[in-house]
């Protein structure tokens, strides 16, 4: 049987942070809108990554909705550390970035969210939460969603 919280099917996102013209991208299921008017999203990321490094010291950020052709990225993006390697170069050789709005995303995500750094909660336990303010989105596709659960039942994570 699985944990409670490893029992419900979320999408699979992709947090890009940006310092220069370089990107670096991880993954994330802790992630939730927590208000309509102004949109507001909660996304928590684990102190020890290269993400929480970047967007910690800068207050914009990328979250990408992952498609399932994305889930052959999960090990790169996900089990990789970008303390280690060079995720925008990996990327860059697979030819797997587009720009949108100015910023580096992978190409084929079902959609992109422009997010603004609000507040920050350091509230214990190995992720912190940020608090994002959406500016801009847009929908590239609705069908073939990256979930949780996929991952899983493909022996991608747990």
């Amino acid at each position: 049987m699985k944990r409670p919280w490893n029992i419900v099917d979320m999408p699979v996102y992709s947090l890009a942070t940006y310092e220069g013209d370089q990107v670096n991208m991880n993954i994330c299921t802790y992630v939730s809108a927590v208000s309509m008017k102004p949109k507001l999203f909660m996304i928590g990321v684990d102190y020890s990554t290269k993400t929480y490094e970047l967007i910690s010291r800068s207050s914009t950020a990328v979250l990408q909705i992952l498609h399932e052709d994305h889930k052959n990225l999960i090990k790169l993006l996900g089990k990789s550390s970008g303390r280690k390697i060079d995720k925008n170069q990996k990327l860059e050789e697979k030819e797997l970035l587009t720009t949108w709005h100015g910023r580096k995303v992978l190409a084929g995500a079902c959609g992109y969210l422009l997010l603004d750094l609000k507040e920050r909660a350091n509230i214990g336990g190995d992720h912190e939460i940020f608090y994002f303010s959406m500016q801009k989105s847009t929908t590239k596709e609705e069908t073939g969603v990256l979930m949780f659960q996929k991952l899983i039942s493909e022996g991608l994570i747990l």
